[in-house]
């Protein structure tokens, strides 16, 4: 028998946690202590949010899930916007709140709402902690969150087992993370109808980046020769030179891709996760193949004609035995597509345009280096136009899409990968919203580069205004200058407005101990051009 918050900390580390992420209340002190003793520093954020958010870009970028907490009520429903990113972003990790006792919890009393009612909608399981069976309820919570498809668990942790002890448990049990392959009939009816297409058009998505199918896709390539479209979120999959690199769904100048999915008779989705982007949202009227760890569904008129759900690398070695097919497909015409592609992305700009500011600063970051970026009108740009060489290159969140994503997972990839270089671009409104989170980016000393996108506006929405022929001014932010400070809460301020400050701030940035604002004012009004009118 151990006291029940030692209990907890010593499991979930055996499980291989080591991070842990949030904002205490008076009754989370003894998890505190716990993890200093457990070399498992308890990490203070500037708002519960952060903690769901970087508890999330750990899991990515480690493959362990991460700890995150708040307290009672408004702790908690704070955190719920770090968890539903999770949630719909397909990330695991262990959500904590502190709860009121059994003999409170139905009572009208101080910061009390039912926390499992908050969080039943946004996680793959909740439960209220128990002293007798706190060891099992934790590895239960551990494999739930990680089976596939990965996403968060909360565990309520009731005010009063603060004064418990707990049991603790023996060995860890085992895991079974394996995923049962699909049905050879499924995969086989999937190639027949791959070998009857002859302009067939694979859509890779979400899954296959999670997956780390970069190579794999490749490969598939040499049998079927098709173009390839991605999801924002699998950038990374498939360099942007290859032959059948054919765009990114839902983002900057999307609208071009119609060109080619619409010569398309077959479309396969390679790990597609609908939660990105309905497939009826882009589909041409063709029959789809389906190859995913999870079933999708499709609304009439569209038509699911093969089914594949299971371990997508057994479909991807048994699709690779085939015969390699003779496709129909002009790769002349998909190159100057994707050359069409790239003039679209950079207008020529009255003043120094945001297309401009990203290639600066694709140039100044090394190639190993992360970009994490906000949600707005940026992110459509960048999950077009930035050149991403692997999975795990470009941080974003398109299955949730919160604003304020950006500088959280900017710390926690500084967090995992200390020696890689690490930069969030994110618009003024977002910043505004997380730049509390430079406190702990200070204390903890992470170099991390926060390049701020400052056109005065929420410039999505002011897009989207003037598609409505709405009148902007309630997205204008403000007038005159954004930070107008040369330090923020202690941390360094570069301002650029032009191409030629831009460089050199950036390489001072990069060459900066701790971290450093790069604030870059650019003209919004490009994205009037850039931002696909015909999606959402």
């Amino acid at each position: 028998m151990a006291h029940f918050a030692e209990v907890f900390v010593d499991r979930l580390y055996e499980h291989g946690v080591r991070y842990a992420f949030g904002i205490p209340g008076g009754p989370w002190i003894p998890y505190m202590e716990a993890m200093r003793r457990r070399e498992m520093p308890f990490i203070l954020v500037a708002n519960e949010a952060s903690a769901g958010f970087m508890a999330d870009v750990c899991f990515r970028l480690t493959g362990t899930p991460a700890l995150c907490h708040g307290t009672f009520g408004p702790g908690a429903t704070n955190l719920a916007t770090g968890v539903g990113c999770a949630h719909l972003d397909r990330s695991a990790l262990i959500a904590a709140t502190t709860e009121q006792s059994d003999a409170m919890r139905h009572r009208v009393t101080q910061m009390n709402v039912d926390h499992q009612a908050l969080f039943a909608p946004i996680t793959k399981w909740t439960v209220r902690a128990d002293a007798d069976t706190l060891t099992s309820t934790l590895d239960q919570a551990v494999a739930t969150a990680c089976e596939e498809v990965p996403g968060p668990v909360h565990i309520g942790l009731p005010v009063d087992l603060n004064d418990r002890n707990a049991p603790r448990g023996g060995n860890l049990p085992e895991t079974n993370a394996t995923i049962a392959p699909p049905p050879a009939a499924a995969i086989q009816a999937a190639a027949d109808l791959i070998r009857q297409a002859r302009r067939p058009l694979i859509a890779v998505g979400l899954t296959a980046a999670r997956l780390g199918l970069d190579r794999s896709l490749i490969r598939l390539l040499e049998v079927i020769p098709a173009p390839v479209v991605l999801t924002p979120m699998a950038k990374g999959l498939l360099p942007e030179t290859h032959p059948s690199y054919a765009g990114v769904l839902f983002h900057a100048c999307s609208d071009r891709l119609a060109d080619i999915t619409r010569q398309a008779d077959l479309v396969i989705g390679l790990g597609y996760d609908p939660v990105e982007f309905d497939y009826e949202a882009w589909l041409p009227p063709v029959p789809v193949v389906h190859i995913d760890t999870a079933a999708a569904e499709l609304s009439a008129p569209y038509e699911l004609a093969a089914l594949c759900v299971g371990d997508l690398d057994v479909s991807l070695q048994t699709l690779g035995t085939m015969t390699p097919l003779a496709t129909e497909w002009d790769f002349d015409q998909l190159a100057r597509h994707r050359d069409g592609l790239n003039r679209a992305l950079r207008p020529r700009s009255e003043g120094f345009g945001p297309s401009e500011a990203l290639d600066i600063l694709r140039d100044t970051l090394p190639p190993e280096g992360i970009l994490t970026c906000d949600v707005g009108a940026h992110t459509h740009l960048i999950g077009q136009l930035w050149p991403t060489p692997a999975p795990g290159h470009l941080l974003m969140t398109n299955g949730w899409s919160s604003m304020g994503f950006g500088i959280p997972a900017a710390l926690a990839a500084s967090l995992c990968r200390p020696a890689t270089p690490v930069v969030c671009v994110t618009g003024d409104g977002g910043f505004t919203m997380m730049a509390g989170e430079l406190i702990t980016a200070r204390r903890l000393g992470l170099n991390t580069v926060i390049m701020i996108l400052a056109d005065r506006m929420l410039s999505l929405i002011e897009v989207k205004q003037g598609w409505k022929n709405c009148p902007a001014d309630s997205s204008r932010l403000f007038q005159h200058a954004f930070l107008d400070a040369d330090r923020i809460f202690g941390v360094p301020v570069l301002k650029a407005n032009s191409p030629e400050t831009l460089r050199p701030a950036l390489r001072q940035a990069f060459h900066t101990a701790g971290p450093v604002v790069v604030e870059a004012e650019v003209d919004g009004r490009d994205y009037q051009q850039l931002i696909a009118r015909s999606y959402k």
